[in-house]
């Protein structure tokens, strides 16, 4: 079993963190599986939460690194997402989507799917099917209920721009593993 990644992990850019998660383990409560596409935002990017600075919503990504923020997207589903960098540079990597390999059982349940692609292919889905919530925003990603592990070997990774964002299109910072059927939206050759 690959080592855990500590909090140590992502106290450094978010644009180095956030292409090394793709082929980390993710489990939340023993449900999870392999990431396979992420979205890095940093505080100097207008896409950002952070950008116009803290509020009651954001104050985690202001913290410490290696810690969980969670928000609400359009007022219907949560997105997770792993604090980086140091303590207030307020930035954070989204993860987008799993390729499903623990818990499948509890995930289909939650989200009510048995197809096992769609189960994870998006941040809401994501979040619906490992069970996370609000109760999740602000706890160490290096304790339970997560227990995140580090990569084994070094996948093919792709780059291109982020999905469903309106400011800062043209920065390629989302990440996804090449090939992957489990992503939310394919890339772009």
């Amino acid at each position: 079993m690959s080592p855990r990644l500590a909090r140590q992990f992502f106290d450094r850019s978010v644009h180095e963190v956030a292409p090394e998660l793709i082929g980390a383990t993710l489990l939340v409560g023993g449900a999870g599986g392999i990431i396979v596409e992420v979205e890095a935002y940093h505080h100097t990017d207008p896409a950002a939460h952070s950008y116009r600075g803290p509020t009651p919503r954001n104050a985690v990504m202001f913290g410490p690194p290696g810690f969980a923020y969670v928000y609400r997207s359009y007022g219907i589903h949560w997105c997770l997402n792993f604090v980086c960098e140091a303590e207030g540079s307020a930035s954070a990597v989204l993860i987008r989507a799993i390729e499903p390999t623990a818990g499948l059982a509890a995930m289909r349940r939650r989200r009510g799917l048995p197809d096992e692609r769609a189960l994870c292919s998006g941040p809401g889905k994501l979040c619906e099917a490992l069970g996370v919530t609000i109760k999740h925003n602000a706890l160490p990603l290096d304790r339970p209920p997560f227990d995140l592990r580090a990569r084994a070997g070094s996948p093919e990774i792709v780059t291109g721009p982020r999905i469903g964002i309106t400011k800062a299109v043209e920065h390629p910072w989302r990440y996804g593993l090449k090939g992957s059927r489990f992503l939310s939206k394919p890339f772009k050759a």
